[in-house]
């Protein structure tokens, strides 16, 4: 199979690497908007964790185009859904908790907190990596430029969040769990059909 012109495949990756990371964006923001402080290492963490699942996703995808992607197809709405919806209402439960600022900011980027969020946002991009199947796409270009797109906008994210978030903290954590229910509630209906 021939590759499309490197012009029109760097356009058409770039474009495809931005709508994808913007679910990332989004949940970047709001988790910047529950931490009062934000180290370099939690923002590399932050990219690493998007952009490392945003780029393995697709590259599943791809592999396994025909075999199993009408199941995941099928369900993904629901589980991005189920996903943002708990994780958003444990961000809103832990607000009116009585909890140390440092603990919770450590806690914060942890596996237990980064891993749902990072797979929540990256199962649209199964698909994506099926659509490359049969596209004339250098798969291993594409999964890295989605891969360092996202890392970069979840990582401006999480500090844009974080302006917006450090004076207002509890209000802040309320409305970040806000987003992502949000986020989840926007995918279901836009799978069912209930908005374009």
């Amino acid at each position: 199979m021939n590759l499309m012109h490197p012009i029109h495949m760097f356009v058409a990756v770039l474009l495809i690497s931005v709508s994808v990371a913007m679910d990332a964006f989004a949940v970047s923001i709001g988790k910047g908007l529950t931490v009062s402080r934000i180290r370099p290492v939690d923002a590399v963490k932050s990219a690493l964790w998007f952009g490392g699942f945003q780029a393995l996703f697709p590259l599943l995808g791809y592999f396994a185009a025909s075999t199993f992607s009408k199941y995941v197809v099928a369900v993904d709405h629901w589980i991005i859904f189920g996903l943002l919806a708990f994780i958003g209402g444990n961000m809103i439960r832990e607000a009116f908790e009585e909890e140390e600022e440092n603990a919770r900011e450590t806690a914060q980027f942890d596996w237990k907190h980064m891993l749902p969020l990072a797979v929540a946002c990256s199962i649209d991009a199964f698909a994506v990596g099926v659509s490359f199947a049969f596209m004339k796409i250098n798969i291993i270009i594409s999964v890295i430029c989605i891969g360092v797109v996202t890392g970069a906008f979840s990582a401006a994210g999480l500090y844009i969040g974080r302006i917006f978030g450090s004076r207002w903290q509890m209000p802040a954590q309320i409305a970040g769990g806000i987003v992502l229910i949000a986020i989840g509630v926007k995918v279901l209906l836009e799978h069912l059909g209930l908005l374009p």
